[in-house]
Order: C-alpha cells, then sequence, then structure tokens
C-alpha cells in the first residue's frame, strides 16, 4: 500500500538545485510555497528535517564563477559564499510561521565513523524534540572525493536512517521512475510502486536529466536501498510546482519504494547484528529496568571487562552471567569502569565533564 505523506511522523525532504536556483538566483516563490507546505506538515505534528542543494549553484552566482565543472578549491569556496545564502533564505521563509531552523554541514565520514554517527543522531533528535527544522547538507568546504557522498539523494537517505524517518520524499526534476527514459521512449511505463529492488529495476535508472544537478536516477535508486534498508519509504516527485508537498499528498504522480519493516525495528536489527567488543555485568535492579524498557544507568553497572570505544556494541549480562541484551555504549571503557556504579549525576565529578545520563539509552538497546 502507498505510505500516505500526511501520516509521515518524521519526515526528510531532499531538495535538488535545480528546483531552489535558477539563472537568476533563487527561486524565492518557490521557496517559500514549500516552506508553507513544511509549516502545515510541522502543524500536523510530523518531524521535518530538510537535506537541501543548492550552496555550491548560489555561491558560484555571487562570485560570478563560469558555468561548468569547477576546480574543487573553486567548489569549496562557492560553497562558503552560498551555504550563508541558503540558510538564510530558509531561516526567513520559515520564520514568519514561527518555525525556527538550524543548519547541519556533513561529510560522509560523519556518518560511517560510529562515534560521529552518534553525534549528528543525538543532535539531531534534539533539535526535532525542540521543534526546530534541521537544514542538511553536505559540507563541500571540507569535503573531498576521499570523504564525501558526492549527491544529496544519498546523503537525504543516510540523515533519513540517522534520525529515524519513517518516510523520505527526493523532491527532483523526475516524477519517479519509469522502465526506460519517457524523453526518448514512448513507450516508457511509470511505476508508482516498488517493494523490491530488483536487478531489473536497477537496470531502468538513466543519467541525470538536470545539468544544474549531480543525481540521476541511479543514485535515487542507491539512496532507496539505505532508506529502506532503514525502514523508511521512500518516493520520488517532481518538485517544480508551487507547494510540492501539498501536490504529492493529494495524488501527484511519484514513486514509492516500501521498506519491509519501520525505521525502530531495522535499527534494533542492525544493532543486533554486531559483533560485541566488551561486556557490562549489572545487579538485580538494572536487570528489572532493562526488562521495562529503561535505559542503563552507571548506578546499576557493577562490572565492565573489554576494550571499547564510544558507539561500540556491547553485551549486557546479568549477575549470573546470562546475556540480557546488547546495545551502542556511551562512554569508552575505561570511562565506564570509572562511573560504574555510581549515580548520574557523579559522573561530571569522576570524568572531569559533563558526560550523559544513561550508560546505553534504550533507543540503542536490544533486549
Amino acid at each position: 500500500m502507498r505510505p500516505q505523506l500526511v501520516r509521515a511522523q518524521r519526515l526528510v525532504i531532499k531538495i535538488g538545485s535545480a528546483l531552489l536556483v535558477d539563472a537568476d538566483g533563487l527561486r524565492q516563490s518557490w521557496l517559500r510555497a514549500l516552506c508553507d507546505d513544511v509549516a502545515e506538515a510541522r502543524a500536523r505534528g510530523t518531524d521535518v528535517v530538510l537535506v537541501s542543494s543548492g550552496a555550491i549553484a548560489l555561491g558560484r552566482q555571487v562570485l560570478g564563477l563560469p558555468a561548468g565543472p569547477l576546480r574543487v578549491e573553486q567548489s569549496q569556496a562557492a560553497a562558503a559564499v552560498g551555504q550563508i545564502k541558503l540558510a538564510r533564505a530558509y531561516e526567513e521563509a520559515l520564520a514568519p510561521h514561527g518555525v525556527k531552523t538550524a543548519q547541519l554541514l556533513v561529510t560522509l565520514d560523519d556518518t560511517t565513523d560510529r562515534r560521529r554517527y552518534l553525534n549528528s543522531r543525538a543532535t539531531m533528535q534534539t533539535l526535532l524534540g525542540l521543534g526546530v527544522v534541521p537544514i542538511v547538507n553536505e559540507n563541500d568546504t571540507v569535503a573531498t572525493d576521499e570523504i564525501r557522498f558526492g549527491d544529496n539523494d544519498r546523503l537525504a537517505a543516510q540523515i533519513a536512517v540517522t534520525c529515524g524517518a519513517d518516510q523520505l520524499l527526493l523532491l527532483s526534476d523526475v516524477d519517479g521512475l519509469y522502465t526506460a527514459n519517457p524523453k526518448t521512449d514512448p513507450d516508457a511505463r511509470h511505476l508508482p510502486v516498488i517493494s523490491q529492488i530488483t536487478p531489473e529495476i536497477e537496470a531502468m535508472a538513466g543519467d541525470p536529466i538536470s545539468g544544474v544537478s549531480k543525481g540521476g536516477m541511479k543514485t535515487k535508486l542507491m539512496a532507496a536501498r539505505t532508506a529502506v534498508a532503514g525502514g523508511c519509504a521512500m518516493a520520488i516527485a517532481e518538485g517544480w510546482v508551487l507547494k510540492p508537498l501539498s501536490a504529492v499528498a493529494n495524488g501527484a504522480r511519484t514513486t514509492w519504494f516500501l521498506p519491509d519493516t519501520d525505521p525502530q525495528a531495522a535499527r534494533k536489527r542492525w544493532i543486533a547484528a554486531m559483533k560485541p567488543k566488551g561486556e557490562i555485568t549489572v545487579d538485580d535492579g538494572a536487570a528489572r529496568a532493562l526488562g521495562q524498557g529503561k535505559s542503563l544507568l552507571p548506578a546499576g553497572v557493577t562490572a565492565v571487562s573489554g576494550r571499547f570505544g564510544r558507539g561500540d556494541p556491547v553485551v549486557v549480562l546479568d549477575g549470573r552471567g546470562a546475556r540480557l541484551a546488547v546495545g551502542l555504549v556511551r562512554y569508552a571503557s575505561t570511562e565506564a569502569r570509572a562511573i560504574a556504579g555510581h549515580r548520574s549525576d557523579e559522573i561530571e565529578s569522576i570524568l572531569g565533564y559533563p558526560g550523559r545520563a544513561a550508560l546505553i539509552h534504550r533507543d540503542d538497546m536490544v533486549i
């Protein structure tokens, strides 16, 4: 069954460069209409994250750089200039609705390195909990080919998984996946729902249509694989119309990729499949608390074994050695040993800095 956009609990929206920037600069009326949609989604209780291209395209106009491929240092300079304009544009378009914004610039390292991933996830969860709309973009000012996504389709999918979104909408210059290129093949058929990305589906992907955006259908299929593996439904929709979210909600042509699970179950499955790097033994009180779905606090820990870093998977054992859970620990092994058996309000005096109250948060644990 096709997901309904109005029922999304947490929605990530990717905006392509071609939609946001044209030869005259920022498409202000389109952006204001998009932000009207975002405000309406927020009013329904939907958390919204925007992954927006456009910084380099805006920056190169400001700097007067020529059309065509740019050198790496030119792209980075354009991004540095354009990112300011991009963030300000979103802030000004959402402010009349009483919606606060935040800017997050990430690189591939921020999602592949587990410690950085946890930091990014915690920051985003906090922002969304405070009612903020994060504006996310790749940090083109520092990213090199070795540490970059290269397109915001895949970045948006990774952000959707990181923040536990249940829906991802790619707004682009195409209205979905076809059996062939509809511009060259009159027999091309639109595919409204895809429940499994098969080799046949992958073979239907073509090259980018726009001269402004980087992502083509191939990158969108790569994004879809990431999203559905994380329990997130993903849609590809044409975004040229004003209020594109409303258009999708009212039945505009899209292609939906369906997951076989939900974001929380997918995350738990991912954690459960990891190889533990240490063990944490807890007392009976902590064991009962875990059974009630609570986080593991340092006070209930009686022993720590193994060598692990923050974000590594560890096994939680009861006093008799029975396995209770596996989870991503929020402290390195040396720190965990130091605070074991202590109350959370004692962490700062022991470690010398204010730490997180939970040793393993319930969202990062599989019982």
